[in-house]
């Protein structure tokens, strides 16, 4: 997952200098998917990773280096949560799986800020064009994942041969973010489900006879 971003050469650190980054990331990501990006200003950063200024600013030039590399840790962190589910993804029944995942998620309090990379993209994808390259390359890799499983589907005669595994993955993707954004508005995780069910029967009545 690593190559999805792009990012600067980071400088070498030592151990204790990667922990504190991280850390400083970290409390950085929490805070900006909670009260939003420019709700978060760098002293609230230094208050909840509990670094001082110069710290902050020895690894961060400014709070947009900051955003950059909390862009980064989101997509790495939902990719990371996908991937157990999706990496190798190959019937009707995992996508179900990981149906069921995703509305369990939203049942706590990720339902109240919606998807950590939708939110992002929502907030700054206008406004910062390495952070619009780098959400849409991790965007990119989640509906590879949806068009990948559904190829395979294809292949063991599942998915009939005439469906169209990326118009597919493209109502997925449409799917499981706007269900993200309904329950964020609406507390409501049913309507990740149905907006999940409505996409997967999609799929369902594309599958073979035999199925």
């Amino acid at each position: 997952m690593g190559s999805t971003v792009s990012e600067k050469k980071p400088r070498r650190l030592t151990a204790k200098g990667e922990a504190t980054r991280l850390r400083i990331v970290a409390a950085a990501a929490d805070l900006m998917y909670s009260q939003g990006v420019e709700a978060t200003s760098v002293d609230d950063v230094i208050e909840a990773s509990g670094t001082g200024k110069s710290q902050v600013y020895h690894y961060f030039s400014d709070k947009t280096e900051l955003v950059e590399a909390v862009v980064r840790a989101q997509i790495e962190r939902v990719l990371g949560e996908q991937a157990p589910f999706l990496d190798d993804l190959r019937t009707m029944r995992g996508f179900e799986r990981w149906r069921d995942a995703i509305v369990a998620g939203v049942r706590g309090w990720r339902g109240a800020h919606g998807c950590p990379m939708g939110s992002l993209a929502s907030e700054i994808a206008g406004r910062s064009e390495t952070a619009r390259e780098n959400l849409q390359r991790g965007f990119s890799v989640w509906q590879h994942w949806f068009r990948l499983g559904l190829e395979r589907m294809q292949d063991s005669g599942e998915l009939r041969p005439d469906a169209d595994p990326e118009e597919l993955a493209v109502g997925l993707m449409a799917a499981v973010q706007g269900g993200y954004l309904l329950v964020k508005t609406t507390r409501d995780e049913r309507s990740m489900a149905i907006a999940l069910d409505m996409a997967l029967d999609s799929i369902r009545v594309a599958l073979s006879a035999a199925e």
